[in-house]
C-alpha cells in the first residue's frame, strides 16, 4: 500500500516568499524577487505589427550547417539566446532571438519555434540564425524577464508543421493560446485560457490542444478545428491557496498509448487526466519532491524532474524521476534544481536544464545515463529552460 503524505501537507500550501527562495522550490505567485534580480536588462526592440525578418547573427561564432545528430538547443531564460549544445563538449553557438525565451519546439524542416517575452522567434537550425519575430496579438504588458514576465511559455506544433499553438502569460490575468500560420509566419486566432500556461501539448493525431495553467488548476482543452476552449481543474490536492499555493499543475506528457494527460505532482501522485471526460485518477510517485517538468517517450516511460523540497523535514531534494508505462519508478538524485528534461534518440539518455524558473539555476545541463544513474552537469546556454535534441 502506497502511504500518501498526510492530509495537515494538503492544507500548508501558503509560504512566506523568503523561506520559497532558500528552499529553491516552488513556484507560487508573487513578484520574482531574486530570480527576477538575476536576469539582465531586456534589449529594446522587437514589439513591432509585423514580423521582423531581419535574421541576428550568432552570439559565439559556430560553422552552419546541418547539426549533428543528438546536438541539443536550449532557451536561454536569463538572456535573449537559444544555444547550441554538444552532449559531449558544451555549447558550440548561440543566436539572438528575444528577451527571455521559454519554451521551444522544432519542426521537422529544421525550423525552431521559440516563445520570448516579445514574441515567437523562428530559427533556421543549419543557418544557425533568426528568420523572424512574431509579436503576440495579446496584450502582455512591458517587456521584462523573470519568473513572472509576461509573453509566451509553452508552445507546441501541430503534427502536420502548419500551425503552432503558444501560451501567452498576461501578468494578474489569465493568458491566451495564440495560432500562428507557420507558412505565413502570423497569428491567425487567440483563444482564452488560464493562468501562466507553463505548457502546451498536441494530441498525437492534431485534433486538440492542451495548455497547463499554473496559477488556475487546471488544463485548457482546445479542439484545434473550432477552438472552443474547455476547462478541466487538475487540483489533486484542492485549490486552498490559490495563488499562493504550491500545490499546482506544471507540465504535462500525452501518453501515447491513450491520449490521456499525465500531470506530475510533489513526486506524490500522479494525476492522469482523460480530456475527453474531464475525469481524473490518481496513480502514487514515489520520489517525494516539488516536480516540474515532464516529457513522454514513444513507448510510454515518463520522465518528470524533481526541483527540490518545500519543506525540508518531509522532502527529499532534486531528482529525476523515470518511471515505466506499468508504474515502476527509478528516482535518480540531481545536484540543485532543474526544470525541464529532453531524452536522446535511443532512449538511452536523459538532458535536464538547469535554468529553474525560479531562483537557485545555474547554468548548464545534467546529463544523466538511464542505464547505469550516472549524472555529469555540463555547463551550457545562460539559465537553460526550455530543451530539444535535434
Amino acid at each position: 500500500m502506497t502511504k500518501f503524505r498526510r492530509a495537515s501537507r494538503a492544507a500548508r500550501v501558503l509560504v512566506p516568499a523568503g523561506v520559497a527562495v532558500a528552499l529553491l522550490a516552488g513556484c507560487a505567485q508573487g513578484s520574482g524577487g531574486a530570480a527576477s534580480a538575476a536576469s539582465p536588462t531586456p534589449p529594446a526592440g522587437a514589439s513591432a505589427t509585423a514580423p521582423s525578418t531581419s535574421g541576428s547573427s550568432a552570439v559565439v561564432p559556430a560553422p552552419a550547417g546541418e547539426p549533428a545528430p543528438g546536438t541539443l538547443l536550449v532557451t536561454d531564460f536569463g538572456s535573449d539566446t537559444v544555444t547550441f549544445v554538444d552532449p559531449a563538449r558544451g555549447a558550440t553557438g548561440s543566436v539572438r532571438v528575444g528577451s527571455a525565451p521559454y519554451g521551444l519546439v522544432v519542426g521537422g524542416d529544421g525550423r525552431a519555434w521559440v516563445a520570448t517575452a516579445e514574441g515567437v522567434a523562428v530559427v533556421d537550425t543549419a543557418a544557425r540564425k533568426r528568420l523572424a519575430l512574431i509579436p503576440y496579438e495579446t496584450d502582455s504588458g512591458p517587456v521584462t524577464t523573470g519568473e513572472y514576465r509576461g509573453g509566451g511559455m509553452g508552445i507546441a506544433l501541430a503534427p502536420d508543421g502548419r500551425r503552432v499553438y503558444v501560451g501567452v502569460n498576461v501578468p494578474g490575468g489569465n493568458g491566451r493560446l495564440e495560432v500562428i500560420d507557420t507558412a505565413a509566419l502570423r497569428v491567425t486566432d487567440t483563444v482564452p485560457v488560464g493562468r501562466r500556461p507553463f505548457d502546451v501539448d498536441v494530441s498525437r493525431d492534431g485534433a486538440e490542444v492542451y495548455a497547463t495553467n499554473h496559477d488556475s488548476f487546471d488544463v485548457t482543452v482546445v479542439p484545434a478545428g473550432t477552438l472552443e476552449p474547455r476547462r478541466v481543474e487538475v487540483a489533486p490536492y484542492g485549490t486552498e491557496g490559490g495563488l499562493g499555493s504550491w500545490l499546482k499543475p506544471h507540465y504535462t506528457a500525452v501518453r501515447p498509448s491513450d491520449g490521456k494527460l499525465l500531470l506530475p505532482f510533489e513526486g506524490e501522485r500522479l494525476a492522469v487526466v482523460d480530456p475527453r471526460t474531464g475525469r481524473t485518477t490518481i496513480e502514487p510517485m514515489t520520489a517525494n519532491t516539488h516536480q516540474h517538468g515532464a516529457t513522454v517517450t514513444a513507448d510510454g516511460t515518463l520522465l518528470t524532474v524533481g526541483t527540490g523540497p518545500i519543506d525540508p523535514a518531509e522532502d527529499r531534494g532534486p531528482s529525476l524521476t523515470v518511471r515505466t508505462p506499468g508504474g515502476a519508478e527509478r528516482v535518480y538524485p540531481l545536484e540543485g534544481p532543474h526544470e525541464t528534461v529532453a531524452v536522446s534518440r535511443d532512449g538511452r539518455t536523459a538532458y535536464v536544464t538547469g535554468g529553474f524558473t525560479r531562483d537557485g539555476y545555474w547554468d548548464g545541463l545534467s546529463v544523466v545515463d538511464l542505464d547505469t544513474g550516472d549524472t555529469r552537469r555540463l555547463a551550457a546556454g545562460s539559465r537553460p529552460l526550455g530543451i530539444v535534441v535535434l
